[in-house]
Formats: structure tokens, sequence, C-alpha cells
């Protein structure tokens, strides 16, 4: 077995070359391996998950608005973390988050990753990022996703090098992306932590537990009858199917799992489930010892890959993607057995927390940014996250 062929056995059952028709018998994967079981009897999606962001936001923007008042300023949020840029409101930079946390004992949690600014020709460029991953010690697989990103926008898997160039050919100009090592585990999460300035130990508001979507096959049906067919993707076919288009016809075999999402985001189909229940004290323990060492991290969800649920108690076999700050989310209200009315009251804890933290923070001299620098800063965002590419 030569050495590509060693690292295409290794894939996960998404890569686009799946269509190998060998490759599906030489590959098993054993969905949500190390997750607690999800509740097949949970309906396929809650009657607001998918809501256009108007519509589920409006009364929170109000709540926001009243906290301004009350805690005497509307751009508070921005000094929640106050090293983060604008406390992690909009466009903050992925690298610059990780970085702060590029020494200390926090390093090993973190998986490798290099940031390579597009600044070149895309062949300059990409000498650069494999000089870049092998002076880091990052190798291949990895993923590849926006500098100043969300929701999922931009990520792609970047299996050997052969996937590297497309992906330079196609980034914004003049904009850094991330080479992330991939962590192949089936565990992900989101763990929003939050610290008052004031006090020693913080705590764990939210875990969500993130479900890669799955369709099995039957030996006749076709990829595209089983994600129609499935009582959640059929309802996001949407989502799901534009992505797999040049393989609707492909019929798996009987038994074999396909995963037809590759990023843990919600708005591109991955399930969201609350873990609360979950939540340690060992846990938060861990997180303690983590965030301590990102300098005045006191707000923000932390998102990660675990191999078992213990590893995420105890920080083996556990490594961060990414930090999130002022506007990330407690994304257990995504759970399809949420109702709407617990998901803006956890969202609303969440908002006051944020001007909480702010307030005192301005307190302890940290000055908030202008609703101006906010303001350009999302517009400069807005006009970028249209040339990102395809998301997988």
């Amino acid at each position: 077995m030569t050495a590509l062929q060693h690292d295409i056995a290794q894939m996960p059952a998404d890569d686009p070359r799946f269509d190998d028709p060998d490759y599906c018998l030489r590959t098993q994967r054993v969905p949500h391996e190390g997750m607690p079981p999800m509740d097949t009897k949970a309906p396929p999606t809650s009657y607001f998950e998918f809501w256009p962001s108007w519509r589920f936001y409006t009364p929170l923007f109000f709540y926001g608005l009243w906290l301004s008042l009350r805690y005497g300023g509307a751009t508070l949020p921005t000094i929640v973390n106050p090293h983060f840029d604008n406390g992690g409101v909009v466009g903050e930079s992925k690298v610059g988050i990780l970085d702060l946390i590029a020494s200390g004992n926090a390093k090993k949690f973190v998986a490798p990753y290099v940031g390579i600014e597009n600044n070149d020709s895309a062949a300059m460029i990409y000498d650069r990022a494999i000089a870049l991953m092998k002076e880091n010690n990052v190798k291949f697989p990895v993923v590849a996703k926006p500098n100043n990103g969300c929701r999922g926008m931009g990520v792609q898997p970047i299996y050997d090098a052969s996937y590297l160039m497309p992906y330079i050919e196609g980034y914004p100009q003049d904009e850094v992306f991330i080479l992330q090592e991939l962590v192949d585990y089936e565990g992900e999460g989101g763990v929003f932590y939050v610290r008052q300035p004031d006090e020693e130990k913080g705590k764990i508001i939210s875990l969500t537990l993130k479900y890669f979507p799955y369709v099995i096959g039957d030996g006749k049906t076709s990829l595209k009858e089983l994600i129609e067919n499935d009582p959640r993707a059929g309802l996001l076919k949407h989502v799901y199917l534009p992505r797999h288009e040049h393989r609707w016809d492909m019929v798996l075999p009987e038994g074999q799992a396909f995963r037809i999402a590759f990023t843990g985001s919600h708005s591109r189909g991955t399930i969201f489930k609350n873990g609360n229940e979950f939540i340690t004290k060992a846990m938060e323990e861990r997180f303690d010892e983590i965030t301590k060492e990102i300098p005045e991290f006191y707000f923000g969800r932390i998102d990660i890959r675990f191999k078992s649920m213990k590893d995420l108690e105890t920080g083996d076999n556990m490594r961060i993607l990414e930090i999130n700050g002022a506007t990330g989310e407690v994304t257990h209200v995504w759970d399809s057995k949420n109702t709407l009315m617990n998901a803006y009251k956890d969202l609303a804890q969440q908002y006051k927390l944020l001007y909480q933290i702010g307030a005192k923070n301005r307190k302890r001299g940290f000055k908030a940014d202008s609703m101006l620098s906010l303001w350009k800063e999302y517009k400069a965002y807005k006009n970028l996250i249209d040339k990102y590419p395809q998301t997988h």
C-alpha cells in the first residue's frame, strides 16, 4: 500500500473520492462513536429551528437594547474579552485568538494550526502553506477555514496536498485562511464558558453536543433518495443535496454509513443536542485551567472535538478547534426538543452576562469600541463572506 493509498483508506466517509467503488467496503465508520445515544424519538426539528434570522432574533434585539440602557453602553460587549478584536463581536481573527494560548499548558489542547495570508500568486501561497505546515508540525489531512468567519462558512476538508491548491485559488485575495489539523473524532461539542472578572472560578453555562448527520445504505437506494427519505435530512435537502450533486446516483452497500455534512455547524446541517446534563465539576475545572491561560478571557464558546464523554471531562483525547467571543451562542437552544420560550430564556441569560461582564471591565479601565467602528467592521465582514469557497 502506497502512502497515498493509506491516506485514502483513513479518510472520513464524506471524502469526494468516495466514488471509488471499493472505498466504502474498506472504510467503515461508526456514526456518533463516543457520544451519548441520540434520542431517536425526538422530533426531526423544532418548529422554530430554521426560522429566518430576523424572525427569531427580533425579540432578542429589543432585549439587547434594554440591556444597553440598563448597563449604560450599547457596545459594552466589545470589552467582554479585552484582548479579542472588539471582544469577539464581529470579524475577530481566529488565528489571533488561538495565538493567545500559543504557549503554556493549554497549548496541548489546541489542534495544531497555521494561518496564511493569501497575498501572492496561488503557487507562492501553496509553497508557503506547505512550508508553514512542516515548520509547525501540522500534518494532512487538515481543515481549511477563513480566519474571519462564522456558521461554517468557507470550511473544507483538505485531505492531501492535491486539495490545497483549489482552495487557495478560490479564496479571497489578501485575506487570511487557517489550515488546522483534522481531529478525526466523532465527538464534537460547544462548551460555553463564563467567568466574572472579579471571580476566581468560572462556570460552563451550556454544553452543546453536535451529531454529524448520516444516511445508511441499503444496497439499492441512491444517495439522493436516502437524503430525501430521511426524516430530518429530507426537510433540509436544500442544504445537503447541492454539496453531493456529483454523486446523487451513488448506491451505498447495505449497512454503509455515509456522513452528509462535514462542518460542525447548525446552519450547515449538523444536529445540535442539549448536553447540559453532562456538565461536571471536573469539566468546569478543566476549562478553568485552560481559559486562565488566555489573557482576560471571560465569555465565549469553545468548540472542541473529543473521543469520548470521559475525555471531554478530563481533557484527554480532546482538542480545541476555535474560540468564539462575544457573539458566540449557547447553541444547545437548537435542540429539536427545545421550546421557543426556553430558547429565549437561555439566550437572554447569556445576553445579560455579556453586558454584566462588559460593564465590570469598563470599571476596570477598558474602553468599549464606538458604534461607528463596529459598523465598519460589520460592513467589511459582510462584503467578505460571500467571497469564501463553498462549504462542505
